[in-house]
């Protein structure tokens, strides 16, 4: 895809130029082309059954047997992905010191991966398992290790992935799915360190996202619908405050009217392109060198 064929770059550029201080934030779009699927079509609506709910999970032991053998199945695709364009992107900008924080509602770890430092996980990160009566934690790929022994026969399985890692099983019975207590105090429930539907962000968690937010001159939401109060409001707060917000996004958001400038573009090479067009008009922009002879030196 060329820069050219990108609506309203020029506008995008522009505006990173105007808004040194950037918050940045993101959703499910810019991993999609990680081999990550998205919750939300372009009108903004469930693609497939809403995730699992911090409710149902806990009151539950066959919701948690179910959840852990579809995860067991099909948290490969989180566990074997790998930055995308979008992220590289991102990381680059950051580099660039453009951004002063990037709050991601992905649970994917991706950003990091790619090198951004300043990335606040607002939902957690999926690949860490926590006890909720105790606090211990391991890496879930050490608790799928122990899932997959104790349950050897869902190995075999593959199924088509959510965008949490969790595979479409039904039709399957799940009574017989062995899950551990956790390892330290046994009696404890293991759940992923994050944020489940229904749950709430953890406080001071939030609070540092408010507080970079404060300190940015604009907002750039990429890659978001913001149906999910807990990304929308950092935008309705943005705009409250009176800074001026950007969107990159393939289809609805719930933020729409807010936006002064909002791209309907594919989200890695759109921001590919910025990067690009900005270091471009760096180098243009940069005092040019004499030659020594020429200056009498």
């Amino acid at each position: 895809m060329s820069k050219e064929s990108i609506p309203d770059l020029a506008a995008l550029v522009d505006f990173v130029e105007r808004h040194p201080r950037l918050f940045v934030l993101t959703g499910a779009g810019v991993s999609t082309d990680c081999g990550i699927p998205d919750y939300r079509d372009a009108r903004g609506d469930w693609k497939r059954p809403p995730p699992v709910s911090h409710q149902a999970f806990m009151g539950s032991h066959g919701v948690r047997q179910r959840y852990w053998a579809r995860s067991l199945v099909g948290f490969r695709a989180l566990a074997n992905a790998h930055p995308g364009q979008a992220h590289r992107a991102l990381a680059a900008l950051e580099r660039q010191s453009r951004i002063t924080a990037l709050v991601t509602q992905n649970v994917d770890g991706l950003h990091q991966r790619a090198g951004a430092r300043r990335v606040i996980d607002l939902h957690g990160q999926a690949d860490v398992v926590k006890c909720l009566r105790c606090d211990a934690t391991m890496m879930r790929h050490a608790l799928h290790d122990e899932l997959s022994r104790l349950n050897p026969q869902w190995l075999a399985l593959t199924a088509e992935v959510g965008p949490d890692g969790d595979a479409d099983l039904d039709g399957y019975d799940f009574s017989t799915f062995v899950v551990p207590n956790c390892h330290r105090c046994h009696v404890g429930i293991l759940k992923p360190d994050v944020v489940f539907f229904g749950d709430n962000v953890p406080r001071a968690r939030v609070e540092r996202a408010f507080d970079a937010l404060e300190a940015a001159s604009g907002v750039l939401v990429i890659g978001s619908s913001l149906m999910v109060y807990s990304g929308f409001r950092f935008a309705r707060r943005a705009a409250r405050d009176g800074k001026s917000l950007a969107c990159v996004n393939l289809g609805t958001t719930r933020a729409d009217e807010l936006f002064a400038l909002k791209i309907a573009a594919p989200i890695g090479p759109t921001l590919t392109a910025l990067v690009d067009e900005l270091e471009r008009r760096r180098r243009g922009n940069a005092p040019e060198r004499k030659n020594p002879a020429e200056a009498g030196f």
